[in-house]
């Protein structure tokens, strides 16, 4: 009964027109993104976050989010008719979808792509409203030295989870520890990091390291980056799947919306792992696996099932420990703290009107994404033969004025352009910037976290190894880097990272 009233209260703050319109225009941009190939959701969000400032607390992350969940639905339409991922977690849908769009079949492909998409994002918003207050009231229990072990673990994940080497990924955590540090100490009111300068007083921006990492740098390596888009699809058909197509399908989106459930909780791109398994997974147990990357539906109904899924499940953590599992989250976080909102367990208790109206508000946003998506197929792809030259011009001017406006200081449209050049060159030194950006957020946390842990310990720190639930969470985070180091395990990243 509790759940049910819950959810009432989520209806009713999600249905207010204000709500609604900014529901529609989160998966509207979400869509766009994730037609546009280069505007992932990390980069929009960023570049939005000052937009933000200015409305209410549920409105703006009700928009946030449906700008994440419907980027991927949008990645899955230039998959299909173009063979041009728009989003990561797309990749894989390509491999079948456009095949199948070549065999004249484009429609029983986006309609596959959008039925599983819908019904993965309903199931998981399911999962995100059974699950998550629990985990919330267990997380209440967390003492300082819990939670401070928890973002270890978080790190740790990060760097397991990161592309590539290890070692660039452990740089890159370090380097986001640090940019957290940079301001004034709380406690003693001594300045740390600041090089003299009294701009950097209050600590480097949160919105210009975002937009000068993902926005700047995204920009700047897509022009280098041009792609042939051969457009063989130009008029879309019957929409409407066979019989037999429905019959291969139900297998597929099911399993995969268990899979990309399931990995989406973990730190990293939940999506993206989703996607690559649940098509691994499809191919072994399909009877026809030998129609895999020729058209067989299966290779679109399971990958875009689990990127939707795992999508939204990626939300646990967030609203429930204040842990972000992708840089989409940490962004989510920074939004709530500059709206005052202190991220963490209390939120379902302090902030329920927030959290159920973003729980409900997945459920409208994927049935407006499905009115989008399909009856609008002809627009998304004349928007998508738009030549990328034109569009970063203004990318960039909306980038300028947003950082601009927050302290009407060109000081912060410097540090963006900073940021920016430096986040291009760790895409060209092959260092993920991600797990920078969690460090980034979660590091100012977890130093208040440990602070008073050893205070109330006096200083023994001890507390963090003789405590059951701090220990275990350390430990996990070791066995995990260990694992991870291992030479058969460290092969096959590079491996998947040339890939």
């Amino acid at each position: 009964m509790e759940l049910l009233a819950n959810l009432g209260l989520g209806l009713s703050t999600s249905l207010t027109p204000l709500n609604l319109l900014y529901c529609l225009a989160g998966v509207f941009l979400g869509t766009l993104i994730g037609v546009l190939p280069g505007l992932g959701p990390t980069a929009t969000i960023a570049m939005l976050l000052p937009v933000t400032f200015t409305l209410p607390p549920v409105s703006a992350l009700i928009m946030l989010a449906g700008i994440y969940y419907g980027s991927q639905y949008g990645g899955s339409t230039t998959s299909i008719l173009v063979n041009v991922p728009g989003e990561a977690a797309s990749v894989v849908t390509a491999l079948d979808g456009y095949q199948m769009a070549r065999q004249g079949r484009a429609g029983a492909a986006l309609t596959t792509a959008a039925v599983g998409s819908f019904f993965a994002g309903t199931v998981a918003t399911v999962i995100l409203a059974l699950f998550a207050p629990p985990l919330a009231a267990v997380a209440l229990k967390f003492g300082p030295a819990e939670f401070f072990s928890l973002m270890v673990l978080g790190l740790l994940a990060s760097i397991v989870l990161a592309r590539g080497s290890l070692l660039h990924a452990a740089g890159m955590v370090v380097l986001g520890l640090l940019l957290g540090l940079v301001g004034t100490d709380v406690n003693s009111g001594i300045q740390r990091f600041t090089f003299g300068l009294l701009r950097l007083a209050d600590g480097v921006g949160f919105v210009v390291v975002a937009m000068g990492m993902f926005g700047l740098a995204e920009i700047t390596r897509n022009l280098e980056n041009e792609e042939d888009r051969s457009m063989v699809v130009n008029k879309v058909s019957s929409l409407m799947p066979t019989r037999e197509d429905w019959k291969r399908m139900i297998g597929p989106i099911l399993r995969g919306t268990c899979i990309g459930s399931a990995l989406g909780i973990l730190p990293g791109s939940g999506s993206i792992l989703g996607s690559f398994a649940a098509y691994a997974i499809e191919k072994k147990v399909s009877k026809n696996s030998k129609e895999f990357g020729k058209g067989a539906i299966e290779g679109v109904a399971a990958p875009e099932s689990a990127n939707n899924a795992g999508a939204q499940t990626s939300f646990i953590p967030m609203l429930t420990l204040g842990i972000p599992s992708n840089p989409v989250m940490a962004l989510m976080i920074g939004a709530m703290i500059i709206q005052g909102i202190q991220p963490g367990p209390s939120v379902i208790t302090e902030q329920p009107t927030l959290f159920w109206g973003i729980i409900v508000s997945m459920w409208i946003g994927n049935l407006f994404l499905v009115i989008l998506n399909l009856p609008m197929i002809g627009m998304w792809v004349r928007i998508v033969s738009v030549p990328y030259q034109m569009l970063f011009p203004a990318i960039l001017v909306f980038c300028g004025i947003g950082v601009f406006s927050l302290n009407n200081t060109e000081f912060d449209v410097h540090a963006m352009a900073v940021f920016g050049l430096i986040g291009y060159l760790f895409v060209k030194l092959d260092c993920e910037p991600a797990p920078m950006l969690l460090a980034y957020i979660l590091g100012p946390m977890m130093e208040e976290y440990m602070r008073r842990a050893l205070l109330l310990s006096r200083g023994d720190p001890t507390v963090f190894f003789t405590r059951p639930i701090s220990a275990t969470l350390l430990a996990l985070g070791a066995l995990a880097v260990i694992a991870a180091s291992l030479p058969a395990m460290h092969k096959k990243r590079e491996e998947a990272f040339r890939e």
